[in-house]
């Protein structure tokens, strides 16, 4: 008799301006079948002499005067998997509410139920449906099946450790000669520990680290925007294996990206906050960097597989640069009708273009068969635009993936 699976549970984190529209929210919540919601003044610690954190200043002032409500959501009947698209429903419709009372949703976690009932914190419970489950509908949601892909792109090698590392090596020595003009990001490769120390494993753990040299986590700061002419000159070098070359450029589109990509996941926030959005300097300034060299790599367009073409028109698009080679390249790649790759370049001539009227089009084609981009879409808050920018790198770098032959497919 195979034993029935484990509860789910999962706690939603709401921030509302006020007491009284976190009880709304908290009252809401409740209605919907929540097992356990409590209300209390954002970090509420901080006025609890027991606390650790007593009298310790507020990590996020922004907030200072807001409130929260922690609400546990108790799913059953079914394994976590197959829960996944209509979690994704609920997350939609928590938010709702939170918006609904003048707030966001600031977050959530989930685990086994059991264990996620013994440690919320019930302190300012306003709430407490006992043994409450979340009413599933039957059948349960399935994700919308996505549509077929397009051909497959022609193979790169990313290039044998070793290798790599000696061509990324020389490059840095070329542009910086030693080690007391390099930019931080890029000074270890020139340093004698590096030199001498244990040989990598595999090129990708190697582009890895030198990626997060250059953005750790992927936070752009002043170091990234020094590193970028080094990257650019990466991708530009032809000692550099041309999957390693995708790969980089790839992580240039996840750092031209990152702006747009804060702007839609704080737009609900911001909005809650009566403010406006402000990109940080770090992040502009990265894209501006990136955008100045594009023309350099653009210039070798012809010369470049369909995949790094594919890969740099939607990094044009993501910089703002107008180049014809770029959107006239861009029709010529192998993009079949109903494939999701043509959904995915229609999305980057929009952007190319500038075209807001084919860019609704463009984002709805996508949030029909891919979920997290209907999820961010459904917040009236979020600027269409920064959407189709913040999207972009994943769904390039998915598709391109299949190109680039790791190590274990060399022979």
């Amino acid at each position: 008799m195979t034993a029935a699976p484990p509860a789910w549970g999962v706690q939603y984190t709401l921030s509302l301006p006020s007491e009284g529209a976190a009880r709304a929210a908290a009252a809401d919540l409740s209605g919907m079948g929540h097992r356990l919601t409590a209300v209390r003044v954002h970090d509420h610690f901080r006025f609890v002499p027991s606390s650790f954190w007593y009298g310790q200043p507020s990590m996020d002032p922004e907030l200072e005067g807001w409130w929260q409500v922690f609400s546990l959501a108790v799913y059953n009947g079914y394994e976590r998997m197959a829960l996944g698209p209509f979690f994704r429903s609920e997350r939609i419709r928590v938010a709702q509410v939170a918006r609904s009372h003048g707030g966001f949703q600031q977050g959530y976690s989930e685990g086994h139920a059991a264990t996620a009932e013994r440690v919320f914190q019930r302190d300012g419970l306003v709430h407490e449906q006992a043994g409450a489950d979340v009413a599933l509908p039957s059948p349960l949601p399935k994700d919308p099946a996505r549509p077929p892909a397009g051909p497959p792109w022609e193979r790169s090698e990313v290039g044998e450790p070793a290798v790599v590392v000696q061509a990324v090596v020389a490059v840095a020595e070329r542009m910086y000669g030693s080690a007391e003009d390099v930019p931080d990001a890029v000074g270890w490769l020139l340093d004698e520990e590096f030199a001498f120390g244990e040989p990598y494993g595999s090129t990708g753990e190697f582009l890895g680290d030198l990626v997060d040299a250059v953005a750790h986590q992927g936070t752009c700061t002043d170091t990234t925007v020094e590193a970028v002419p080094f990257l650019m000159e990466l991708v530009c070098d032809d000692s550099v294996a041309p999957g390693s070359r995708l790969v980089l450029l790839g992580n240039l589109l996840r750092l031209a990206a990152s702006g747009p990509a804060a702007a839609v996941s704080l737009a609900d926030r911001i909005t809650a906050l009566g403010g406006t959005w402000e990109e940080s300097a770090a992040d502009y300034l990265t894209r501006r960097a990136i955008g100045s060299d594009l023309p350099r790599l653009l210039s070798r367009w012809k010369d470049e597989s369909d995949a790094v073409r594919f890969t740099l028109a939607a990094l044009t698009a993501l910089c703002g640069t107008h180049d014809q080679r770029a959107l006239s390249g861009l029709a010529a790649l192998p993009a079949p009708a109903g494939s999701s790759r043509a959904d995915v370049v229609s999305l980057v001539a929009a952007l190319l273009n500038d075209d807001r009227e084919s860019l609704v089009p463009a984002l709805d084609r996508l949030a029909s068969w891919l979920p997290r981009v209907a999820e961010k879409a459904d917040s009236p808050n979020v600027d269409l635009q920064s959407l189709g920018m913040a999207i972009l790198p994943d769904l390039v770098l998915e598709d391109v993936a299949s190109g680039i032959a790791v190590e274990r497919d060399l022979p």
